[in-house]
């Protein structure tokens, strides 16, 4: 990899994202040499990526150059590349571009989706973990409707208008609301041929409750801001197939459609290499202790989604967001140098801000510790938390105009299909209909 020999220990991370980027500024001019290893190069703020795959904001808005992030640190590396393997025996990673000794190694790797083992729904449903993954689907849910304009046949008219998301988490919520926006103020001035009013939002949950993370207060509220937005949710539904055309559930309910976006569940990001006792099997996520010491490695960590640490209040782990990754990685930061100078290492313990979702315009749930409300001002708390927390003072300015211009429009001018999603094709014209 090309990295320069030094007197002091090596930590290498993997991963920029929320947990990586917070370990890098506290590791800043420490006596350690810092490698910082991505498949992409810069770090993505995931809060936002549904605004992305509807129009709301470009792409480049809510990236951060990961060099950026680290150039005025003294001794400190990035390399582009994916670690394919972690061989702790001779303490090393071996990656595309090459193999790297670690002194300490970091795995801050992440998340991705979960699909619980069901190959013909990953096959033909649509991820939203990556910028790409959201640019994908911003491309596909225009392209429907281009070519929902060419057709006569309705069912296949109605297939393609008719969007199915699956998992009612923060993500799936947002995502829905946000397409019902595009229906109410856009599309249908964008295509004024088509009767968007047959547009359909079906957002499916497995439980009785959306927002299960959040409080049932805030969970009510927003189900009723979703019914006003005219979002048809399905509750207590488990959708056990999807082969491109026909959603299947554990009941007689059926979906037509050309568009299944999977919000239901992630797992950890792992990396092979580590042996089976540090390793929860069904999410993939890895073991560790009260200081993020993976389990049965004393120079090996994970923090962030990636990490699983057991404790009376997180029997199954911490949650997967945002929150917990940064004060873990700000913490393992202070740690790692006291273990190099053989100090006692402080314990993890997280302390929960609160957690919030955005429902639509003048629309949000918020839950502090001791106080949840929604309305208007949690939409104003939302959207100032989320800026005060992207990187970048552009990003931010870019993001808050954006914004301010989408709410006094009441548009999206993100709608561009830049890069031309290829699914397999759904409707075959006729001559006469093209």
């Amino acid at each position: 990899m090309n990295i320069p020999h030094s007197k002091y220990p090596r930590v290498v991370i993997i991963g920029g994202g929320f947990a990586g980027i917070a370990l890098a500024k506290k590791l800043r001019n420490k006596k350690v040499q810092v490698v910082l290893i991505d498949k992409h190069n810069y770090h993505t703020f995931q809060p936002l990526l549904y605004q992305v795959a509807t129009g709301g904001l470009e792409a480049g808005s809510i990236a951060y150059p990961l060099r950026k992030v680290i150039q005025e640190h003294t001794d400190f590396y990035f390399r582009l590349t994916s670690v394919k393997e972690i061989d702790t025996e001779n303490q090393k990673i071996i990656s595309e571009i090459g193999d790297l000794h670690y002194d300490y190694l970091v795995i801050a790797t992440g998340s991705k989706t979960n699909f619980f083992g069901n190959k013909e729904i990953e096959r033909n449903a649509m991820s939203m973990k990556t910028i790409p993954q959201s640019l994908n689907i911003r491309s596909l849910i225009l392209e429907n409707f281009e070519q929902a304009v060419l057709t006569n046949d309705q069912a296949e008219k109605d297939a393609l208008m008719n969007f199915v998301l699956v998992g009612a988490g923060p993500t799936g919520v947002e995502l829905a609301g946000a397409l019902a926006e595009m229906k109410k103020a856009i599309l249908q001035k964008d295509y004024p041929d088509l009767d968007i009013s047959k547009m359909e939002i079906n957002l499916i949950q497995s439980g009785d409750l959306i927002l299960n993370t959040m409080s049932e207060k805030s969970s009510i509220a927003a189900e009723k801001f979703l019914n006003k937005l005219g979002v048809k949710i399905w509750k207590n539904v488990r959708v056990t197939n999807y082969d491109g055309r026909t959603v299947t559930t554990n009941s007689d309910l059926t979906f037509e459609t050309a568009t299944v976006i999977w919000t239901a569940g992630v797992q950890g990001a792992a990396i092979p290499g580590l042996s089976s006792d540090a390793l929860v099997e069904r999410v993939e996520r890895i073991k560790v202790n009260e200081f993020n010491q993976v389990n049965g490695y004393e120079n090996i960590f994970a923090i962030g989604d990636i990490a699983s640490m057991e404790t009376n209040d997180f029997p199954k782990g911490h949650p997967m967001m945002a929150q917990p990754a940064i004060q873990q990685g700000k913490l393992l930061g202070e740690n790692i140098i006291k273990l190099i100078n053989h100090k006692p290492m402080k314990p993890f313990e997280y302390n929960d801000k609160g957690s919030m979702a955005t429902i639509g315009r003048n629309l949000a749930v918020v839950d502090l510790p001791n106080f949840h409300f929604n309305g208007v001002f949690a939409w104003f708390v939302w959207m100032i938390v989320h800026l005060l927390s992207l990187i970048g003072f552009k990003n931010k300015a870019v993001v808050f105009l954006n914004w301010l211009y989408n709410y006094i429009r009441f548009d999206r001018e993100g709608r561009l299909i830049i890069r031309p999603y290829k699914k397999k094709s759904f409707i075959t014209f006729t001559s006469d209909e093209v």
